[in-house]
C-alpha cells in the first residue's frame, strides 16, 4: 500500500478525492482503490476493458500520471458531474435578452463546478446609443458586475469558490475602464481579467503610433498605443491585473484555425477556447520519472516517458466520452473536436534531480527536449488511436498539414497524422496543478519553480495549542534521504531567488511544444523598477509566449511573495497575547462569557409594516473587539423561522473565530426574485442583503474591517517560519493566511485549496 509522502497529501486525498458514502463512510480504503476506480471507469469504453484498466492503473500508480482533480474525484462514482475543469461560454450577443441568456448558462455551468471564461468585447461601449429605447448603453463592465454577483451567489450555495476569466480586446472603446477596474479592491473579485492584445497593437506600441478604439465600425476614440500599453503595464504593476493574452498568436498557432476563432480562455489561461469549448486536463509527473537522481547518470528514459504519454492520451480521450456536461452545446463542442490538454508537473523538481538550476541554459534546453518528446509522443498516440477509433469529426487533413504545431513534429509523426488523421484536435497544455501536486507528495507545481524548499504548517488544536508540521518539497526530501545532508546544492532555487527573465526563458522554452497555452506566474520583486517590469512583457512577446501573467506584491492583492524577517512566536495559549491583533482560527467554538457588549440596529424594509431589530454582541480577544453573536427580533412573525435559523448559523460561524467578514459578502450577494428596495439612496437587492449591510457597518464601527466591501482591517500574521512571508489573502477553504501565487492562481499551502484545480 502506498505511503503518503506527507500528512497534507493524505488529508487532501481524504477531503477532495476519496470516494465516500453519503454518510461519510469511506468507499476508497486506500489511494490504490482511488486509482483502480479511475482506471476501471475510463476503460469502460474500450473493447478489451481488462487490459486497458491495468494499463491505466499502471500510469496512475505512484502518481506518475495525474489527471485533473475533477477526474480523480468524479470518475467511477456514478455521480452526475462534469469531469472537465473549465469552459469558455458562448459569444455574448449585444442585446439585453442575449446577455441574460448567457448569464443563465454561466450560472448553470458554475453550479456544476465548472470555471468559465467570457469575452466581453461583443458588448457595445458605455454611452453608445441603444436603439428603440432612447437610452445609452451601460457598457461591458456593468454586465461584468452582474456576472460577479452571480458568481458570489452560486459560490454561497456550494463549497467551491467560483473561477471566472473576463477578456476585452485592446481596441474596445471601454478598454481603459477595464484596465483600471480591479484597482478597486471590492470590484470583480470573482474574475481574473486579461486584455486581448493584437499584433497590430504591439506594432503600434513599438512605433509609438496612434491606436483607434472602435466598436461596430465606429471609431470612438484615438489614443496613443504606447500610452495605452503603459496603462496596462501600470495596472498590473500596481495590482497584478490585467494579464496579457497575445490573441493573434493564439489564433495563428491554433491547429483548428480553419474551424474556430478564439477570443477567451479558461480562468487560468492555459486553455484558449472557442465558444462552448471545454478544457480537459492532466499532467505527467516528471519528478517521478527521474532515474538515479542527484548523480551524474540522472536521466529520464525517453521511451518510458513516451509510453506513459501514450497511455495518458488514451485515458484523456476516453474522458470525453465518460463525462457529463452542464450544457448540450458544451457536449457537442467536446465531441466534435475531442480537445485535451496534457501537460507536466514536477518540472522544477526533475531539473533539480538532474543537477540543473531552473532558468539556466541547461535547464531551458532540457525543458525544451522533454516538451518536444511529450508533444511527439502525444501526437503519435493520437494518430494511432485515430487509426483504431476514427479521427475527430472536424478533422481536415489539408489544414492540419499546414498547421505550425504539426510542422514542428518529427517527420514520422507527421506521416502518421497524414495517414490516419488525429483523434484529438489539440493535445498539450500546461495547467495549474497546485492541489494535485500536493496530493502527489508536494512536487513542484506545473512548470513553476520550487516555491519553498520546506515550510511549517501550523495546525490549531481544540485546546488552543498549535502543532507544527513540516511540508518538504519532493526533490528536497529525496535529496536529504539519499545523502543525509541538510544543506542543499546550488540547483535548489526557489521562486523568491529567481529573476523574472529566468521565468520567461522557461515559459518560452516550453511554448513551441504546447499547442494550447501555459498557465504560469512570473513572480517579480516588489522593488522592481517600472521599466524593468515592462521588459518582462516585451521579452515574453519577443520569445513567442502566448500570454504573460506577473505577480508583484502590492497593496490590493497582498504581499503573498514578499520575504521578510519574522521571529518565531510562542505556541500555546500565550501565543494569543504575544501576537497582538492576530486572527485566531478555532476548531472548537469559543465559550460565551456571562456578559457581552453590543449594539442594536433598526432596519425598516419597505414591504413590511414592522421593523427588524438586529443586535450584534462582541467579544474581546487579545485586546481586539470582534463580533460574537447576532439576534434578530420583529413583531412580524412571518420571518420568525428563517431569522432564528440565520442568526444561529451566523453566531456559530462567529464563534469559530477567523476572518468572518465573508459572512457580509455572502449576505449582500443574495438577490430576492421579487425585487429589492432603495434604502438610504442605495439599491439593496434583498432583506438578507440589508442584514449583511448592518453587520458590515457594525464590523467597521468596531474596527474589525477597514471599510465597506473590504476585509480585515489588518491582516493576521502568517506563520511560515522558514520563509517569513508577509500575509496575503485568506484561504477561502480553511481561512489560513498561507496563500501563494502560482500559475495564475492563488494556492493555499495549508489545505491545498486552489481556485483553478
Amino acid at each position: 500500500m502506498t505511503r503518503f509522502a506527507a500528512p497534507i497529501a493524505e488529508q487532501i486525498w481524504d477531503m477532495k478525492y476519496r470516494l465516500k458514502e453519503a454518510g461519510g463512510a469511506p468507499i476508497d480504503q486506500s489511494v490504490e482503490d482511488t486509482w483502480r476506480r479511475i482506471a476501471r471507469a475510463l476503460a469502460e469504453v474500450e473493447r478489451d476493458k481488462a487490459t486497458w484498466e491495468d494499463r491505466f492503473y499502471d500510469a496512475l500508480e505512484e502518481f506518475k500520471y495525474l489527471p485533473a482533480g475533477r477526474i480523480v474525484a468524479g470518475a467511477g462514482t456514478a455521480r452526475s458531474v462534469t469531469l472537465f475543469n473549465c469552459f469558455v461560454m458562448g459569444t455574448i450577443p449585444d442585446s439585453m435578452g442575449g446577455i441574460f441568456d448567457n448569464l443563465r448558462e454561466a450560472a448553470l455551468t458554475m453550479q456544476q463546478g465548472g470555471g468559465i471564461g467570457y469575452d466581453f468585447s461583443t458588448i457595445r461601449p458605455k454611452g453608445a446609443e441603444v436603439h428603440g429605447v432612447a437610452a445609452d448603453a451601460s457598457g461591458p463592465l456593468s454586465f461584468m458586475d452582474v456576472w460577479d454577483a452571480m458568481c458570489r451567489t452560486i459560490m454561497s450555495a456550494g463549497s467551491r469558490r467560483g473561477a471566472m476569466m473576463a477578456t476585452l480586446r485592446c481596441d474596445h472603446p471601454d478598454i481603459e475602464a477595464f484596465i483600471a477596474a480591479k484597482s478597486d479592491p471590492a470590484r470583480l473579485r470573482m474574475f481574473n481579467v486579461s486584455v486581448l492584445v493584437t499584433d497590430p497593437f504591439m506594432a503600434a506600441v513599438e512605433a509609438d503610433g496612434p491606436w483607434e478604439l472602435s466598436f461596430g465600425g465606429k471609431v470612438y476614440h484615438t489614443v496613443s498605443a504606447r500610452d495605452l500599453w503603459n496603462k496596462i503595464m501600470r495596472a498590473t504593476y500596481d495590482y497584478a491585473e490585467p494579464g496579457v493574452i497575445f490573441i493573434d498568436r493564439i489564433n495563428a498557432e491554433n491547429n483548428l484555425s480553419y474551424a474556430e476563432t478564439i477570443a477567451a480562455t479558461n480562468p487560468c489561461g492555459e486553455q484558449p477556447l472557442p465558444p462552448y469549448g471545454a478544457c480537459l486536463l492532466g499532467s505527467i509527473n516528471l519528478a517521478r520519472l527521474v532515474e538515479e537522481p542527484f548523480t551524474d547518470a540522472a536521466r529520464i528514459d525517453v521511451m518510458r516517458l513516451a509510453d506513459l504519454v501514450a497511455t495518458s492520451i488514451r485515458m484523456m480521450d476516453n474522458v470525453v466520452d465518460a463525462s457529463r456536461f452542464p450544457l448540450p452545446q458544451q457536449a457537442q463542442e467536446a465531441q466534435a473536436k475531442r480537445r485535451i490538454g496534457l501537460g507536466v508537473t514536477g518540472l522544477a523538481d526533475a531539473l533539480a534531480m538532474m543537477g540543473q538550476r531552473y532558468g539556466s541554459e541547461a535547464a531551458v534546453a532540457q525543458t525544451g527536449e522533454w516538451m518536444q518528446a511529450i508533444a511527439n509522443a502525444g501526437y503519435r498516440a493520437s494518430a494511432l488511436i485515430a487509426a483504431e477509433k476514427g479521427a475527430f469529426p472536424l478533422y481536415d487533413a489539408a489544414a492540419y498539414a499546414k498547421a505550425p504545431m504539426i510542422r514542428r513534429l518529427d517527420a514520422d509523426v507527421q506521416a502518421l497524422i497524414a495517414k490516419h488523421g488525429l483523434r484529438n484536435a489539440l493535445l498539450t497544455s500546461i495547467a495549474p496543478t497546485g492541489t494535485i501536486s500536493l496530493f502527489a507528495g508536494n512536487v513542484s507545481s506545473g512548470i513553476e519553480p520550487i516555491f519553498a524548499n520546506s515550510y511549517k504548517r501550523k495546525v490549531l488544536q481544540p485546546d488552543g495549542t498549535r502543532t507544527e508540521e513540516e511540508v518538504v518539497d519532493y526533490a528536497v526530501r529525496l535529496y536529504r534521504e539519499a545523502t543525509g545532508e541538510t544543506d542543499l546544492p546550488a540547483q535548489f532555487v526557489t521562486a523568491q531567488t529567481l529573476t523574472p527573465m529566468d521565468h520567461v526563458r522557461m515559459q518560452a522554452a516550453a511554448q513551441p511544444w504546447i499547442d494550447s497555452s501555459i498557465s504560469k506566474t512570473i513572480n517579480v520583486p516588489a522593488d522592481i523598477g517600472f521599466e524593468a517590469f515592462k521588459d518582462v512583457y516585451a521579452e515574453a512577446y519577443a520569445t513567442g509566449c502566448k500570454g504573460c501573467t506577473t505577480y508583484r506584491p502590492n497593496d490590493v492583492t497582498g504581499s503573498v511573495l514578499t520575504v521578510s524577517e519574522v521571529a518565531d512566536k510562542p505556541d500555546g495559549p500565550e501565543a494569543v497575547e504575544a501576537a497582538s491583533g492576530e486572527v485566531v482560527y478555532m476548531s472548537e467554538p469559543l465559550d460565551r462569557p456571562a456578559t457581552l457588549e453590543g449594539h442594536t440596529y433598526k432596519v425598516k424594509w419597505p414591504d413590511s409594516e414592522h421593523a427588524l431589530y438586529i443586535t450584534i454582541n462582541d467579544i474581546i480577544l487579545a485586546g481586539h473587539r470582534r463580533p460574537f453573536e447576532v439576534f434578530i427580533n420583529s413583531k412580524n412573525m412571518e420571518h420568525f423561522a428563517w431569522t432564528v435559523a440565520l442568526t444561529r448559523m451566523i453566531s456559530a460561524v462567529f464563534r469559530r473565530g477567523g476572518d468572518v467578514s465573508f459572512v457580509v459578502e455572502e449576505l449582500k450577494a443574495v438577490f430576492d426574485p421579487r425585487g429589492g428596495a432603495w434604502m438610504n439612496g442605495k439599491y439593496v437587492p434583498s432583506i438578507l442583503a440589508a442584514i449583511g449591510g448592518v453587520i458590515e457597518r457594525h464590523m467597521i464601527s468596531i474596527g474589525f474591517i477597514a471599510g465597506e466591501g473590504m476585509g480585515l482591517k489588518s491582516d493576521p500574521q502568517a506563520e511560515v517560519v522558514n520563509l517569513g512571508l508577509r500575509p496575503g489573502p485568506a484561504c477561502p477553504s480553511c481561512g489560513q493566511y498561507d496563500m501563494r501565487m502560482a500559475e495564475g492562481c492563488l494556492t493555499c499551502n495549508n489545505c491545498g485549496y486552489s481556485k483553478c484545480s
